[in-house]
């Protein structure tokens, strides 16, 4: 019998995730919903642990990308509704078997959606319809919205819960001109297909950076997906990471003269004998990009930044550790406060989401409880 941390783990800090999900609570008006993103294992972070913790904080919604991985929460015990973003057109009957309510980005697939509930018998089916506002990937655009609204009254069979597009600039403040023409078009659209339907379904349009800048168009809910995990560049002072991926030393060894060079090729060039090498159970495989190696990052042991030393392996790396007192077992943090992901993907040439999305899922996610 092993103990999780016996291996390597991303730990998911549940004190941190509540911090960041009271701090944009605390930005948003007390009648205005909020969802949470939990696609793609929650960021990496573990959906289904997050999901539970998210319904248990308050949350109203949760989005998924794909019906499976609502189908995956339901399976969990999640009750909280949960909006699919890319619904696609050939999963309805799943997405109606664990009660998922899709999102509609264009004619075709609200008509295959109507084929598939009229054969069920299902009227009142909960639905969601994107918009295209000027992100151009999914949604109608201003010049399909007649056809939508002279359809849509004569659907029974659906019941449209919200009306929402998405911000493709509002964490860029030199791009505040194009922000504010997107909600403009949201605010023309949207109104004209709840006249046609007699009734309002709920708008929304702000993702996490549009929270903290934008808030003026909460309107009836808001989506929090970076944000909850711990990332802003503008708030990076009020939230906590929420995830550190660790591991623990596997060897040690002290290099002699003669000894050469470090791992394949014999990239990792020793600078003297003498020099202390540890060599640790992540690899490529588990999100340590290959670019890392060689000196390029530094992960933190007892307080210290070690570099890596030679290539990154698929399972395995080393580092360079003289002049720091480790010992086999001792903890190698990846990435969490420090280093922290945004740090990595600095190195990396990207975003931190792809840092945490990489992470594999045969590391195990293991919750540290939340402090009251």
């Amino acid at each position: 019998m092993y103990k999780s941390d016996d291996f390597s783990r991303l730990e998911i800090d549940l004190s941190a995730c509540r911090n960041n999900y009271r701090y944009y609570r605390s930005l948003i008006k007390e009648n205005t919903k909020l969802l949470v993103l939990v696609k793609a294992n929650a960021y990496g972070h573990g959906a289904a642990k997050f999901a539970a913790l998210m319904e248990e904080e308050g949350a109203d919604y949760l989005a998924v990308a794909y019906p499976n991985e609502g189908m995956e929460l339901r399976n969990a015990g999640v009750h909280l509704p949960i909006l699919v973003l890319s619904g696609g057109t050939d999963h309805f009957n799943e997405m109606i078997d664990f009660r998922l309510e899709p999102g509609i980005p264009n004619m075709y697939s609200l008509k295959k959606l109507l084929e598939v509930l009229r054969k069920r018998g299902e009227h009142n089916y909960p639905i969601h319809i994107k918009l295209d506002t000027g992100m151009h990937r999914l949604g109608f655009m201003s010049s399909e919205i007649d056809e939508l609204v002279s359809f849509l009254p004569s659907c029974p069979e659906v019941k449209v819960k919200s009306i929402y597009s998405h911000l493709a600039t509002a964490d860029d403040p030199t791009l505040d001109e194009f922000t504010l023409a997107q909600i403009k078009m949201f605010q023309a659209n949207a109104p004209r297909i709840s006249q046609a339907l007699g009734y309002k379904p709920m708008y929304h349009i702000l993702n996490s950076a549009g929270i903290e800048r934008f808030s003026d168009y909460q309107f009836d809910m808001v989506r929090l997906g970076i944000g909850i995990y711990g990332l802003s560049p503008f708030s990076s002072d009020k939230l906590m990471p929420a995830a550190s991926f660790k591991c623990k030393i596997l060897q040690i060894k002290t290099l002699k003269e003669g000894d050469g060079a470090i791992g394949y090729s014999r990239n990792g060039k020793i600078a003297k004998a003498g020099t202390v090498i540890a060599t640790i159970p992540v690899g490529y495989a588990d999100g340590v990009d290959r670019r890392l190696g060689n000196g390029n990052f530094s992960f933190m042991l007892n307080g210290h930044a070690v570099p890596t030393i030679g290539n990154i392996c698929m399972d395995m790396c080393m580092l360079d550790i003289s002049g720091v007192e480790a010992g086999v077992g001792d903890t190698v943090t990846i990435f969490g406060t420090n280093p922290s992901a945004a740090s990595m993907a600095k190195v990396l040439g990207t975003i931190p989401y792809e840092i945490f999305t990489s992470v594999p899922r045969r590391i195990e996610r293991i919750v540290v409880p939340v402090n009251e």
